[in-house]
C-alpha cells in the first residue's frame, strides 16, 4: 500500500485542482489533458440496481462516466472524482483480468469500439485501491483549499448579542 500511496502523493503533487474546487472544471482540465471529450451521466434508477454505483467507458474518442443518480451529492462527487483517478492513473480494463463488465453491458458491441470499461463495485484489484485513494487526497485538498470559513467584522446589532450573552453568563463587560 505505502508504494500507491507513493504515487498518489505524488499525481497530486503535479495537479492544480480548481480554486475553489469546481467538479465541472476538474472534468474539463482531465478531458483537455486526455485531448477528448468528457461526459457525465446518471445510472437511472432501474439500472442501478445491484450494479456499480460507478462507471467509466472510454470509447475510440470518448470519455464516459456513469452514476448512480440517486446518490448523495457528496457521494456521487466523489464516484466522479474517483472515476477521473482512474483516467489519471491511466488505467484501463485490459489490465484487469476479473473486469468482465463489458461484455455484460454490451453483449451486441463489438469490443474493438470500447477501449476501457471500469467499475466501481470493489477494491480487490491495486487498481481500484489506487483510484479511491487519489479521488480521496484530492477531495482532502479540495476541501483543505475552500473550507475556510469568512470571517467578517461583527455588526452592532451581533456585538449587543454577545454583550448581552455574556453578562448572562456572568462574564464582565
Amino acid at each position: 500500500m505505502n508504494s500507491v500511496r507513493r504515487r498518489c502523493e505524488a499525481r497530486l503533487r503535479q495537479m492544480t485542482l480548481p480554486d475553489p474546487f469546481d467538479l465541472a472544471e476538474l472534468c474539463q482540465t482531465v478531458s483537455a489533458r486526455r485531448g477528448r471529450p468528457l461526459h457525465v451521466r446518471g445510472i437511472p434508477r432501474t439500472a442501478a440496481r445491484g450494479r456499480p454505483c460507478g462507471i467509466w467507458i472510454s470509447t475510440d474518442d470518448d470519455d464516459w462516466i456513469f452514476v448512480d443518480q440517486d446518490t448523495s451529492r457528496l457521494h456521487g462527487e466523489h464516484i466522479v472524482v474517483h472515476e477521473l483517478a482512474h483516467m489519471l492513473c491511466g488505467h484501463d480494463s485490459t489490465e484487469l483480468p476479473e473486469n468482465d463488465m463489458m461484455g455484460q453491458l454490451f453483449p451486441n458491441l463489438s469490443p474493438d469500439m470500447v477501449r476501457t470499461v471500469l467499475s466501481r463495485a470493489s477494491y480487490h484489484s491495486e487498481h481500484e485501491r489506487e483510484a479511491e485513494l487519489l479521488a480521496s487526497l484530492i477531495l482532502a485538498q479540495a476541501q483543505r483549499a475552500t473550507s475556510a470559513m469568512p470571517v467578517r467584522d461583527v455588526s452592532v446589532a451581533e456585538m449587543q448579542i454577545l454583550r448581552r450573552a455574556g453578562l448572562a453568563l456572568g462574564m464582565e463587560p
